[in-house]
């Protein structure tokens, strides 16, 4: 089952969750809530059939919420355990966000995302920007995987003492892949319209329907008892 959700509330799901993710959660019903709040983009990945996606960060979330409730529960010193308590700490401060941000960038057609940009009165500058953006990293990922099964079928893998010639064979091609892709890009932006004086229109229609003001209304509840367990308790 798809759920088919407005790119403005996609983008209202970044806005809450990079909002909390800057705030710590110093109790067991913040770190509850926020972790409520990161299953929301995972969930949804899941229902647009992203499984890969979807279970890769769930495994990698709760590996690093896990380690970091134990290191902090433990009195253990060292630069050994302070490298991991960080590490394992950024991960799970950040890593809601860029779920988040991913479930945007994989689910949302770059027509649409334009045309709510422009519902929005967003600056051309902006959009144009962000929509590029959007297309980047996915069009690298495409990019770094022709490459890498180029380098397989060359035999150029980390065993067999090729992890120089991987390196090299791979890191060069892909860096010079995103001077060129970064170019293309921003012309294909160019010639579809994207920034003229005329005002653009679109064939998509956009319109909220009731999931989306259903998630709209649990991300400001969710905030809203965020910031008064935090701040007015």
């Amino acid at each position: 089952m798809s759920l088919k959700l407005d790119p403005r509330t996609k983008l209202f799901m970044i806005f809450v969750v990079s909002a909390v993710v800057m705030m710590s959660a110093t109790t067991p019903f913040l770190w509850a809530v926020r972790i409520a709040m990161t299953m929301a983009p995972i969930t949804l990945l899941i229902l647009e059939k992203h499984y890969a996606s979807a279970f890769r960060f769930l495994i990698l979330y709760i590996i690093a919420l896990l380690l970091t409730f134990r290191f902090l529960s433990e009195q253990s010193k060292g630069f050994l355990m302070a490298f991991l308590v960080g590490y394992c700490s950024i991960i799970v401060q950040f890593m809601p966000a860029m779920i988040t941000a991913w479930y945007v960038v994989r689910t949302t057609k770059i027509g649409e995302f334009v045309s709510a940009m422009q519902k929005m009165h967003v600056p051309d500058g902006i959009t144009i920007s962000l929509a590029v953006v959007m297309r980047f990293f996915p069009t690298i990922k495409e990019e770094y995987a022709s490459i890498r099964d180029a380098m397989k079928m060359r035999g150029i893998m980390l065993g067999g003492g090729n992890a120089v010639r991987m390196i090299e064979y791979r890191m060069i091609p892909l860096l010079f892949s995103c001077v060129n892709i970064g170019d293309e890009l921003s012309a294909a932006a160019i010639t579809r319209g994207l920034g003229g004086k005329v005002k653009r229109t679109s064939v998509e229609t956009l319109k909220m329907g009731p999931a989306d003001y259903l998630l709209v209304a649990l991300f400001i509840a969710a905030f809203g008892v965020f910031v008064v367990f935090k701040y007015l308790k």
